[in-house]
């Protein structure tokens, strides 16, 4: 990111209009990329996908299959007790007052229940957060839906958690760059990796 002169910290940005803090040092101010900025495809136009994005995402259909998806991943129930084969009975029952909710703005998740996995090393636990059926449902309606827009916009070289992509495909795709002659590597980090490389 390219810190902003001084007369311009008070800039409006383009999308966001906000600006952000580099670091508690410097004091100054950096420039936050729009959406369309931070992805390899920035001209893909979105768009018309936005423009009635809550009824695309309430489409019984797309209920249908988020349903059969949230059934296909089994798993434990949630805070509320219920458990994925009793899921099909709630949401013949309960399917209108539910979209209708989501749509009037009325819809609460519920908290996820906390669930310790055990890790290799013996002694620790990785911690897990299990949401209730019916949410996982919800949240499976609505990446299926965005994930159509912002799919189109990802790198070809972007792995993580993505449809279809994986750890092995990442690491077929780093041997290919090395077996072409690629011998830098840049790596991605977030703002808590970026908090421990200034540490170091």
């Amino acid at each position: 990111m390219n810190v902003t002169e001084s007369g311009f910290k008070n800039r409006q940005l383009h999308m966001e209009d906000y600006l952000q803090m580099v670091s508690a040092e410097q004091k100054e101010y950096a420039e936050v990329f729009d959406y369309s900025k931070i992805t390899e495809k920035s001209g893909v136009i979105t768009d018309y996908w936005t423009n009635n994005l809550l009824e695309l995402i309430l489409r019984k259909d797309n209920l249908n299959n988020a349903y059969k998806q949230v059934k296909k991943n089994k798993g434990k129930g949630g805070i509320d007790g219920m458990q994925v084969d009793e899921l099909l009975p709630f949401l013949k029952e309960n399917q209108e007052s539910l979209i209708q909710e989501i749509r009037e703005g009325k819809y609460k998740p519920n908290p996820v229940r906390r669930v310790e996995i055990p890790k290799e090393t013996k002694g620790e636990f990785r911690k897990l957060g299990v949401p209730t059926v019916v949410d996982r449902v919800i949240q499976q309606e609505i990446a299926q839906e965005i994930s159509l827009i912002y799919e189109e916009q990802f790198s070809e070289n972007s792995f993580g958690f993505r449809p279809r992509r994986g750890a092995h495909d990442a690491l077929r795709q780093c041997q290919k760059n090395v077996n072409d002659g690629y011998v830098y590597v840049i790596d991605s980090i977030y703002e808590k990796g970026l908090k421990k490389m200034a540490r170091a």
